[in-house]
């Protein structure tokens, strides 16, 4: 078989399943071992155990999948038609959602693509021992786009690629077919350091380098805990991810736009008021963010994020009367709430802040008593 041939035809198919971009690489991911290492030495995973687990696997795709020679790295493009990106972010009042997310999930669609291109090598030559991955088992997908040519890791940590920028989903397929490979793709950020020194929490500690634990899409997906306090004012309005290295590096000002109507924004969205989202009850976010990636926080920690996102909101009577509604549904959403509820009071003049803060600390105490409201 004649496998430069069936490269260029796997690109070919590619690209025809709706990805924008693809590459061969090897397997050899030993220069990221000390990387690795040292990053979770570090504990700049955070409380996400699963990156600590299972890094021989990282670091050897043939024990993931036995049998692999092969990974294929895809991409495909994300950006939404109506990103409206800053217009989002500079309402207060309007909840800020990672530009990922606005429309479909995409880990299911993009595994679903990749079996299909794992079909079409398999009628050209013969059955395969292969395996789809999208950002569901330990994979390093950066490490291994950057050796497929499919761009490179910036300042930020993530992939960027000089025609698209940043904004798109990678998945993988491992094969056993022996590939030629492509040439890794090399770091053109240069002396630019835009990303770093606009995170609103300073995640970025050294280049390339991401404390997960002072990011602001990390505290608001990942973590399901408190959000530390030092961090909330920060987080303003994002109430699901943060896109702001993103926003501010060079490559990504000519960007394309995704074509895929899976991508673009929810009709839900079309509205992200803050106090309207707030008052979703667990039934009404399942039905509305049906399809979403969003949905896998769960609801408590949706409200979370919005109650953080309400106390660095303008003052409003509403906000008061709607925080006060969610008292008492756990201790967790309550510190939250409480924290809001003070953000809020401590925007009016001292005697009207008082008068509140008296009825506040009062629905506080019958809450953890358990009485009615009304007592």
């Amino acid at each position: 078989m004649n496998f430069d041939n069936l490269a260029s035809s796997i690109k070919t198919w590619a690209f025809e399943l709706g990805f924008q971009k693809v590459g061969i690489s090897d397997i050899d991911l030993s220069t990221q071992q000390v990387g690795l290492s040292n990053w979770l030495e570090a504990g700049y995973h955070g409380n996400m155990a699963w990156m600590a687990e299972n890094q021989e696997l990282r670091l050897n795709p043939d024990k993931l999948h036995p049998g692999t020679t092969r990974i294929i790295s895809v991409r495909m493009n994300y950006l939404p038609s109506q990103a409206l990106f800053a217009s989002n972010l500079e309402n207060a009042d309007s909840g800020y959602i990672s530009r990922y997310a606005l429309g479909r999930d995409y880990h299911k669609l993009m595994r679903n693509q990749l079996k299909k291109l794992a079909q079409k090598i398999e009628s050209e030559a013969g059955e395969l021992g292969y395996r789809p991955f999208v950002d569901s088992a330990p994979v390093l997908e950066r490490p291994l786009a950057q050796q497929a040519g499919l761009g490179w890791i910036g300042k930020h940590s993530l992939l960027l690629d000089e025609d698209a920028g940043s904004w798109f989903f990678l998945g993988e397929l491992f094969i056993n077919l022996p590939l030629p490979v492509d040439e890794a793709s090399t770091n053109q950020c240069g002396k630019c350091s835009a990303c770093m020194t606009s995170c609103p929490t300073s995640a970025i500690v050294e280049e390339g380098i991401v404390d997960s634990r002072r990011c602001i899409s990390y505290l608001t997906i990942e973590n399901k805990d408190a959000i530390p306090i030092e961090f909330r004012k920060a987080i303003g309005n994002r109430i699901y991810g943060c896109d702001d290295c993103q926003l501010v590096c060079p490559w990504n000002r000519e960007a394309p736009l995704s074509q895929r109507h899976d991508f673009q924004r929810k009709d839900i969205f079309g509205d992200s008021d803050l106090l309207a989202l707030f008052k979703w009850d667990e039934d009404t976010f399942l039905k509305n963010l049906e399809g979403s990636a969003i949905r896998r926080i769960g609801h408590q920690q949706w409200l979370r994020n919005i109650a953080v996102a309400i106390g660095n909101a303008p003052f409003k009577q509403e906000y008061l009367d709607a925080l006060e509604m969610r008292m008492g549904m756990s201790t967790l959403l309550d510190e939250h709430i409480s924290w809001a509820l003070d953000q809020q009071l401590a925007q009016l003049p001292f005697e009207q802040n008082s008068r509140i803060e008296i009825r506040k600390r009062r629905l506080i105490r019958i809450v953890k008593k358990g009485l009615p409201r009304d007592a």
